[in-house]
């Protein structure tokens, strides 16, 4: 094992060993964020001179959705519950020598061009191996897209001492019920896995459900910010 593999191996058995793993399912229909990046792609990539992606949508509604239910965004310390008030938001990106898990810091004071323009900084330096230690500490919480690779449905894995981690996964296009119609829409699984230690299903269904309603409609996200 090369020493990346042999961290991620250990870590991967600790979070298995030492949390309370539950993993929790839920839909989103992808069609409102799909045409609002259509509307704005070009103004975007000209003002900010970066593409308006999925993942800072995710990164947004998980934030609003994390204020609501700030167990999330917590860690157990000993017998203590460690509520954050700040989010640092993992994500988690596949690299030659395996998955590494870059944190943008005070993701919450990010705008969407400043998350879009990090995550695809990350991107190319996982790519390239350029990440440093700094980057990989710390996080409060964690997004793991395996979409990317074409994943349609999975159970992410904690990032410990963290005790939340959404996973997105394939957009694809299926036919659903709507106001009494079959529609077809471009659909995608989330996963929320999260300890049960100190985060209750209730609570992990509803804050699923709070980004669900963000990314469905992502004009309130402008209420959030």
């Amino acid at each position: 094992m090369s020493k990346r593999r042999a961290t991620i191996a250990r870590r991967l058995v600790e979070a298995q060993h030492n949390a309370a793993m539950l993993t929790t399912f839920n839909e989103v229909d992808m069609s409102a964020v799909m045409a609002l990046r259509e509307r704005r792609k070009e103004g975007f990539k000209e003002e900010h001179g970066v593409p308006l992606g999925i993942a800072s949508f995710f990164v947004k509604a998980s934030i609003a959705a994390l204020r609501a239910f700030p167990l999330l965004n917590a860690e157990i310390q000993g017998d203590e519950i460690v509520i954050k008030r700040y989010y640092d938001i993992g994500l988690a990106v596949g690299a030659e020598g395996g998955l590494v898990v870059p944190v943008l810091r005070n993701a919450d004071q990010m705008s969407f061009a400043e998350l879009e323009r990090a995550i695809r900084d990350f991107a190319k330096r996982a790519g390239d191996g350029t990440l440093t230690l700094e980057d990989l500490k710390g996080g409060t919480f964690t997004i793991t897209n395996g979409g990317v690779f074409g994943s349609l449905m999975s159970t992410p894995i904690l990032n410990p001492p963290q005790v939340g981690i959404l996973g997105l996964h394939k957009i694809q296009e299926r036919a659903v019920a709507m106001n009494g119609q079959v529609s077809v829409r471009p659909m995608m699984y989330l996963a929320l896995s999260y300890d049960h230690r100190i985060v209750d299903g209730r609570e992990a269904v509803q804050f699923l459900v709070r980004v669900k309603e963000y990314i469905e409609d992502p004009g309130n996200l402008l209420l959030e910010s």
